[in-house]
């Protein structure tokens, strides 16, 4: 969902509806089974989730509270994966939550969420390192495990791939216990464009707040300490495996505008991906609508925008983006996916053909959640894409692909 008040009020009401979930919630058992595609690097992939407690901040969705606990996933080239089971694509809890109510609109109790499988290897050895490390960060309302057929991508061609779920906004498995999306109840219940500025904001601020502090843990990470909040066993290797120089980050709808507002505030990042997010706080991306930080300075390091639908010079639907545009120095590229719709950068892309051919979903459904483009091309397109673009600015190594429209992808429009 993009980061517009309209949108999103939509996406919120929608998990809003779903009922709470708890530790004990048992996982979706029945409906549809889905698979993610593989990855297509030459790396074997590994991945550990940790529980990462940040003591300098009480959570702001939770009243009373003295710490924000997070959970993330560290996605690694894997020196081998024998013995090494694949994991989930969602814990069970978490499977059972996203069924309850997710931002895509699959219905609850059609598909067995729990049973997706990644191509990752639970805490297989680390390929000697050091390599660069990307961000990512969801849209609001999805677990950090909805973009994960673009984040194995990465992670099989030799990027260390940290994902972060953003507590309150959606259903997070803990160790301890399943957190539901606990921040819906501070959300607008009105349109009034001052409430939904102020809510915004929050949710912007929280989310950057947690990437700096999963900025800082991996430092600690890296240099053997474990992190972790109950200290299970890191995977053998990833000591001095994360080049801590070489960090990028992307993201989908709130997750886009999170990777460039903490790519703005924090000179770590080197280059950042925005997948189809705006960068205001208001109902509306136009004109004396409040805008980000970012998209009023600009930037002055590498980012690419990746969109829904074209946001040219001539649209007057593109505020935010034409205001960072102008503003920024450094190297940008704009890209346009044509025939995609807001899921497109999501795993949706990957999923929902596989509903409607399983009569799980109708056609209009998926035109809704992903466009009319053809999944398969617009998956392979996303997944050049964003792998040239860190290759370039985290590698140094250029493919030409951003240079201009290339056959081979040819529902990507190289829009400015």
């Amino acid at each position: 969902m993009r980061i517009r008040a309209a949108t999103l009020a939509a996406g919120l009401a929608l998990l809003a509806a779903a009922p709470t979930a708890h530790a004990d919630s048992p996982p979706a058992t029945t409906g549809a089974r889905v698979t993610l595609p593989a990855p297509t690097g030459p790396d074997r992939i590994g991945t550990v989730s940790l529980h990462l407690i940040d003591r300098s901040r009480p959570d702001p969705w939770q009243a009373g509270s003295t710490q924000r606990e997070l959970m993330v996933s560290v996605w690694y080239p894997a020196r081998h994966t024998q013995r090494y089971p694949l994991a989930r694509q969602m814990e069970s809890g978490a499977a059972a939550g996203f069924d309850q109510g997710n931002t895509t609109g699959i219905p609850a109790g059609k598909v067995d969420w729990a049973a997706t499988r990644t191509h990752a290897h639970l805490d297989a050895p680390v390929r000697p390192g050091p390599h660069p490390v990307v961000l990512y960060s969801p849209g609001a309302g999805d677990p950090r495990t909805w973009g994960t057929a673009l984040v194995e991508q990465l992670a099989s061609h030799g990027y260390v791939v940290v994902t972060i779920d953003h507590p309150g906004e959606t259903f997070v498995q803990f160790p301890n216990g399943l957190r539901g999306p606990d921040a819906l109840s501070q959300a607008p219940q009105s349109p009034d464009p001052q409430q939904w500025a102020v809510f915004l904001h929050k949710l912007v601020n929280v989310r950057e707040a947690d990437t700096r502090f999963v900025l800082n843990e991996l430092v600690p990470l890296d240099a053997g300490r474990n992190p972790d909040a109950e200290h299970r066993p890191l995977p053998a290797g990833l000591t001095g495996a994360l080049d801590l120089a070489r960090i990028g980050m992307f993201g989908q709808s709130a997750g886009g505008f999170t990777a460039l507002q903490a790519m703005h505030d924090d000179a770590r990042i080197r280059a950042g991906i925005n997948m189809d997010g705006e960068l205001n706080f208001a109902q509306e991306d136009k004109p004396g609508t409040p805008m980000s930080t970012v998209a009023i300075d600009g930037l002055d390091r590498p980012f690419m925008l990746m969109g829904s639908k074209p946001r040219g010079r001539h649209n007057p639907e593109n505020t935010s983006w034409s205001l960072l545009w102008k503003h920024s120095n450094g190297w940008h590229r704009d890209l346009y996916l044509t025939g995609s719709a807001h899921g497109s950068y999501t795993d949706a892309e990957a999923i929902v053909p596989q509903l409607v051919r399983k009569h799980v979903i109708d056609t209009s459904l998926a035109a809704e959640a992903i466009g009319t483009v053809n999944a398969r091309r617009a998956l392979a397109a996303n997944r050049a894409y964003i792998t040239a673009f860190f290759d370039r600015w985290l590698r140094g190594c250029d493919h030409g692909l951003l240079d201009g429209p290339s056959k081979k992808y040819p529902d990507m429009t190289f829009v400015r």
